[in-house]
């Protein structure tokens, strides 16, 4: 592909990124987008980020974290820090997960979160089809939020490379299940790495953590 094509195809897909994001849901100027990461994982906390962008916020190829390579997150993060109004990030461990399930645990980090902002958020839209009211602000649920929001998607960068850092460092005292590669997800690696060593003090004993048993004898 000749370069002046490949810089067309990059133009493409930048304005398409950014015109998929909206800028805001309510009315309200002091809105904050929330976003977790690493629901699924077997090991590691459920790790929750909230943002209050200002009216002029801009950033390009900010997207779903998802949708985005790790170098363009770890590029984004610095960036998304210095331009919000407001950013919390939350761990909860899981501890708290098998206490109170990964549902609830998901929400209990975007409270927190939110909570942690200042100024006050008053509106909230959140990733997602659950939530639970905190401080009696209004919120809104908007499912695949992070592809639609910017704020959202901003969260859900902060989330994603928060929690990869924090797997990153525990990967130096548990290096034989690779959480620096997995990030505590169920791949085969990491499930070979339990069947051959057990269990951490950072796996989620109420997961599933072996397809063949429904719970690992301790």
């Amino acid at each position: 592909m000749h370069n002046y094509a490949k810089g067309c195809v990059k133009i493409y897909i930048f304005i398409k990124i950014n015109f998929m994001l909206k800028f805001r849901y309510s009315d309200f100027e002091l809105e904050c987008g929330t976003d977790e990461a690493g629901r699924g994982c077997l090991a590691g906390p459920v790790t929750a980020a909230a943002v209050i962008l200002p009216d002029n916020f801009e950033l390009d190829l900010l997207n779903d974290s998802k949708q985005l390579s790790e170098k363009i997150r770890e590029k984004l993060k610095p960036l998304i820090e210095e331009k919000v109004v407001s950013f919390s990030v939350t761990h909860l461990e899981p501890k708290i997960i098998d206490e109170i399930n990964i549902l609830n645990a998901s929400i209990k980090a975007m409270q927190e979160c939110v909570g942690k902002l200042n100024p006050t958020p008053l509106y909230i839209i959140v990733d997602g089809n659950r939530f639970k009211p905190i401080n009696g602000i209004p919120h809104t649920t908007i499912v695949k939020g992070d592809s639609k929001y910017m704020s959202i998607a901003a969260a859900s960068v902060l989330a994603k490379t928060y929690r990869d850092e924090y797997m990153d460092k525990i990967h130096e005292e548990f290096p034989m299940y690779n959480w620096k590669q997995n990030k505590g997800y169920p791949t085969k690696e990491h499930r070979d790495a339990i069947r051959k060593y057990g269990t951490t003090k950072y796996h989620r004993m109420s997961f599933r953590l072996l397809p063949e048993q429904l719970k690992l004898d301790l």
